[in-house]
């Protein structure tokens, strides 16, 4: 099955400056890839030429398996929410979703999309709500609305640029949820998010944009490395470091106390935390505690985006 979407050599330039630059990426059917990257990094241009609402400079994109090409977008199986969603604020929630649905190619598809509503309407959280004008809506409300928008045709594939936008911490939680069920259903979902936290606790893959090149793609878990860094809780300090110094790729951070019981800090390269804990162990040394350290998304996000040398 070909992925849901792909770029090949996808570039957007205005003038001298490159908003993206020669993007490779695929997203497979089902997965929620996570698209992270700071202001001005080519997110939204990207997420805008993949449904054909600015042209590239070059390469292409593929929604689906059909190419987005000037003057036609695949975008009947598409469903889209991309900065703040637009309403009618004097209608109702209901009625809004009416004109969206009415937008259907034909009476088939118009009638299909009618009789979805209510249910797209308990999805999103918004049935209760459903006969109250928009302008009475809250933010976290707007929202919902805009994904139940996004989600009244049946889409194959939804892309999103920051949808927890104006939301409280309650507002986050449950759009993360109701985004993990979608994608638990099937439905592959390309989101953009500046909250870290978020995009960590419901993504399968994350990709990281800087400058408009794509710095790194993958799952958190391996963006974050491995863990290089215990803390060991022992009975005898010194002489746990004796045994580690004796073993290849294990060095020790020169914190605690010199003997006695305490904390010490382990560095390791090519050596697992469960090895040093077997070492010590059959050394003799008591372990109370072996906590394996790792960097946070956020500390690789900034390393990444920091760090990367970005020709022009």
């Amino acid at each position: 099955m070909t992925p849901a979407f792909v770029a090949r050599g996808l570039t957007k330039r205005y003038g001298e400056l490159a908003a993206v630059d020669a993007l490779d990426l695929a997203v497979e059917r089902g997965e929620l890839f996570g698209f992270r990257g700071p202001n001005g990094a080519g997110k939204t241009t990207t997420i805008r030429m993949a449904l054909g609402l600015v042209f590239p400079t070059g390469g292409e994109v593929e929604l689906l398996g059909e190419p987005v090409v000037r003057d036609r977008a695949p975008l009947a199986r598409v469903g889209a929410l991309v900065e703040e969603p637009a309403f009618w604020k004097y209608l109702s929630g209901r009625r809004n979703l009416e004109y969206v649905a009415r937008a259907g190619r034909d009476r088939e598809e118009i009638g299909r999309r009618l009789a979805r509503i209510d249910d797209t309407l308990e999805i999103v959280g918004l049935a209760a709500a459903a006969d109250k004008r928009v302008k009475a809506y809250s933010q976290g409300m707007r929202q919902r609305l805009g994904l139940a928008q996004a989600l009244v045709g049946a889409p194959d594939l939804l892309v999103l640029d920051e949808p927890t936008n104006g939301l409280d911490p309650t507002g986050m939680r449950e759009m993360r949820l109701l985004l993990r069920r979608l994608a638990d259903e099937g439905i592959t979902i390309f989101v953009s998010s500046h909250l870290l936290s978020e995009v960590e606790a419901m993504c399968d893959r994350v990709g990281v944009m800087a400058s408009g090149r794509l710095v790194a793609d993958g799952p958190p878990g391996t963006l974050r490395g491995g863990a290089d860094r215990v803390r060991a809780e022992v009975d005898d300090v010194d002489r746990a470091r004796s045994v580690a110094a004796a073993l290849p790729g294990v060095t020790t951070d020169g914190d605690g106390p010199a003997t006695g019981a305490g904390s010490v800090t382990f560095l390791l390269d090519g050596v697992g935390p469960a090895d040093l804990n077997a070492a010590l162990v059959g050394a003799g040394v008591r372990v109370a505690a072996l906590a394996p350290h790792r960097d946070t998304l956020e500390e690789v996000f900034l390393h990444l985006v920091e760090g990367a040398d970005v020709p022009r």
